[in-house]
C-alpha cells in the first residue's frame, strides 16, 4: 500500500487506535536475506524451471498494469495504479530496476521486481502469482529466480515485506525460504476501492468502511 498523503493521527502503542472513515491499515513485516540459503536437500544444483519463465516487461505497461491487477487486486496492491503512464515508465525502464513477468504456455502467471537502487541492497517490490498458479509451484521457482538473480550482484542484503492485507500464507512461504523478520510498521492508506483503483468486491478479507456509513 501506498498513502496518497499524509497527516498526523495520534497513535496509542498499547491499545487501540480509530481510523478515520475511507482508511485501511496494515501491520507490515520487513523481512531479509543477508546469504542465499543452501541448496534445499534432494534438488539439483541446476533444477529445471519446468513450465515456468520469466520475461521482462519492457515498455508494455497495459501488460504490466494487466498482471499487477490479477495477482495483487485481491490483496489491495494499488500503488502502481495510481502513476500516470510517466512516471510508472520512469521506474520500469530504470537500469536498476528489473521487472518480470511469469509465463507459462505464453500466458502471464505472476510478477516479480527487483530493484538495486540502493547500493549493496536488492528489495523485492512485488512478487505474485495470479490465483490459478497457487500451489504449482510457480511461487517457489520464482522466488528462487530472485535470490539467484539477486545475489548474482555486489549485494550484501535482500529484502522484502509482507502485511497483514497479504496472502495468509505468504509469510510462512517468505520464512521457509530462508527470510528473516527484522522489523514491523504499520500502514494507514486511502481505501483505493474508494478511490477507483481498485474493484468494490476485492479483498473480502478487509471490507470497505467508508464515509457513506458514518
Amino acid at each position: 500500500m501506498t498513502t496518497s498523503h499524509a497527516s498526523a493521527l495520534p497513535l496509542t502503542l498499547n491499545g487501540y487506535t480509530e481510523l478515520p472513515l475511507g482508511k485501511i491499515a496494515a501491520v507490515v513485516t520487513y523481512l531479509e536475506m543477508l546469504r542465499p540459503p543452501p541448496r534445499r536437500e534432494g534438488t539439483d544444483a541446476s533444477p529445471s524451471p519446468g513450465p515456468w519463465a520469466l520475461v521482462p516487461v519492457g515498455d508494455d505497461l497495459d501488460r504490466y498494469r494487466s498482471i499487477y491487477r490479477r495477482v495483487g487486486e485481491r490483496w489491495l496492491w494499488f500503488s502502481r495504479l495510481a502513476l500516470g503512464d510517466a512516471a510508472l515508465r520512469q521506474i520500469l525502464r530504470h537500469p536498476e530496476v528489473d521487472p518480470l513477468i511469469l509465463t507459462r504456455d505464453g500466458q502471464d502467471m505472476g510478477l516479480l521486481e527487483l530493484d538495486f537502487r540502493r547500493p549493496g541492497e536488492c528489495e523485492i517490490v512485488f512478487f505474485g502469482v495470479v490465483p490459478e498458479a497457487i500451489g504449482t509451484g510457480a511461487g517457489r521457482f520464482m522466488m528462487d529466480e530472485a535470490v539467484a538473480r539477486a545475489f548474482a550482484r555486489p549485494i550484501v542484503r535482500l529484502w522484502l515485506h509482507t502485511c497483514t492485507l497479504d496472502h495468509p500464507a505468504a509469510m510462512g512461504f517468505y520464512l521457509s525460504c530462508g527470510f528473516k523478520p527484522y522489523k514491523r510498521a504499520i500502514e494507514v492508506a486511502d481505501d483505493p476501492r474508494l478511490m477507483g483503483l481498485a474493484a468494490p468486491t476485492a479483498a473480502p478479507h478487509a471490507p470497505i468502511i467508508g464515509p457513506e456509513q458514518g
